[in-house]
């Protein structure tokens, strides 16, 4: 049997169109964050922080990411941890970004992909047989400490538990209703809708204003999940 191919070495493309970033995640796979990847993607965001005023954040088709990569979480404590910290603070860095942040759920979004969903502000779905939450639980790990924040501030409360404690994974309607999404939109119209979404903010957003009151709103919570990171620093394992 062949070694399976290795992943593009671009698996993420930045594009200005007008005055937002447009960030396209495609690995050719299942879009899993990887270092590699993840170094891709903070690298995109920071130039559309630099130079945009919005960002429009999309995955491939039929899938927006699959989470971590397994290979990784599953080689050992400190590989786990490691991969951890980076996806936080890749999340991290989109929840308090200074600009809005629409993010395009172009298929799949589980885990890290899921998670990521928490960090946008406006967050678009497609309709179709797609699946949407924090499976970590009936895959063999813990939900992060940092994760249980972002989902307290973002996911309807009544759904808090079912969908980190219990694994729920919500089909895409059901994703809205539990506020992992704002909206849904057909496949045909998933990016032309993100995209137009993070213009009509753009259009009308003043920076200023936007970056404070982000740091009023958000700041908090951000402290209390870089204060669980710590803590997920030193205990997180996954289970064979």
């Amino acid at each position: 049997m062949s070694d399976p191919a290795p992943p593009p070495a671009t698996m993420v493309s930045y594009e200005l169109v007008d005055d937002v970033a447009v960030v396209r995640i495609d690995d050719g796979k299942a879009n899993a964050i990887s270092h590699a990847l993840a170094d891709q993607l903070v690298a995109a965001i920071d130039r559309g922080l630099g130079e945009a005023r919005a960002l429009a954040i999309l995955g491939r088709p039929g899938r927006f990411s699959a989470g971590f990569d397994l290979a990784t979480m599953r080689s050992g404590a400190g590989e786990a941890r490691d991969l951890l910290r980076v996806g936080a603070e890749l999340g991290l860095k989109l929840y308090e970004a200074t600009v809005p942040v629409v993010i395009g759920a172009t298929g799949h979004a589980l885990a890290m992909g899921a998670i990521l969903l928490l960090c946008g502000d406006v967050r678009i779905g497609t309709a179709g047989d797609f699946k949407l939450g924090l499976n970590e639980v009936a895959i063999g790990m813990p939900v992060p400490r940092f994760v249980i924040e972002l989902a307290r501030d973002r996911l309807t409360p009544r759904q808090v538990t079912a969908a980190v404690n219990l694994s729920r994974v919500y089909d895409p309607a059901g994703a809205a209703e539990a506020g992992w999404l704002d909206e849904v939109a057909t496949p045909e119209s998933i990016e032309a809708t993100t995209i137009a979404r993070a213009a009509e903010l753009a259009g009308y957003v003043k920076s200023g204003g936007f970056a404070l009151t982000r740091r009023y709103l958000r700041g908090p919570v951000a402290e209390r999940a870089r204060d669980g990171l710590t803590q997920d620093l030193t205990t997180f394992v996954v289970e064979a």
